[in-house]
């Protein structure tokens, strides 16, 4: 390894360090005074490095996933390596299945394809629905959302009040991490991941709606990659005045 890239590495080393430090003391500033919270795991990588430091800290901050119906199978087989590697079982909530089939009797199947407002109903049904769910009775939930994801994302901060969910405290402590020191801690702490990001698919969500990226491309350019990055959101995420 040049001298240059010595330094390099060390200074990823040092700001990864940093930055999971911040993040574990706000980890347990949450469990502290806003419990009972929740971490709302994708299987992101970054949602990983979150599982890892509660884990790591013994946090008692639950951890859930939404099980659309249509996630791609390795996502599955992350579930199963979590609960391998930290001894840890997902809580998983699904759609409910009237409004399920209620959707895709007059819709159709993947009617999601044909325009932004069918896109975002089919998510509302096997996400948001089920997040509402998810969040009944919690003071507070965490998500591994970055600002550098995507430009409806400009601006996040680590702390807000989610008005969309009934006033709770929403907290991205991965707020200002780099995609880079995102995979520096990964590396560094040996923590399983998805193998679709192997596969050039930087960000998963269900098979249908996620697809690899090639080089140069937005880190979200694989989601919903047919409509336009100002709608690229699928309502789990709203953020109002």
């Amino acid at each position: 390894m040049s001298g240059e890239g010595a330094v390099d590495e060390a200074a990823l080393h040092e700001s990864v360090t940093r930055r999971s430090a911040a993040a574990r003391e706000l980890l347990r500033a949450i469990a502290a005074d806003f419990s009972p919270a929740v971490l709302a795991s994708s299987l992101s990588a970054e949602d990983m490095v979150l599982t890892d430091l509660i884990v790591r800290e013994d946090l008692p901050i639950g951890i859930f996933s939404l099980d659309t119906g249509r996630l791609p199978a390795e996502t599955h087989e992350l579930m199963a390596t979590i609960r391998r590697h930290y001894g840890l079982t997902l809580r998983l909530y699904y759609p409910r299945h009237d409004l399920l089939e209620a959707w895709t009797s007059e819709h159709g199947i993947n009617a999601f394809y044909e325009s932004v407002e069918l896109r975002k109903g089919c998510c509302q049904v096997r996400k948001v629905e089920p997040l509402q769910r998810a969040l009944a009775g919690q003071r507070a939930w965490i998500t591994g959302m970055r600002a550098q994801q995507a430009s409806t994302r400009d601006g996040l901060p680590l702390r807000s009040v989610d008005t969309a969910n009934g006033g709770l405290e929403k907290f991205n402590p991965l707020a200002e991490w780099s995609e880079r020191e995102v995979w520096a801690y990964l590396r560094q702490h040996g923590v399983p991941y998805n193998a679709l990001h192997d596969r050039f698919y930087p960000s998963i969500g269900c098979a249908p709606c996620t697809r690899a990226v090639a080089a140069g491309e937005d880190v979200r350019a694989g989601r919903w990659w047919w409509e336009n990055p100002e709608s690229k959101e699928c309502g789990l995420h709203l953020r109002r005045p």
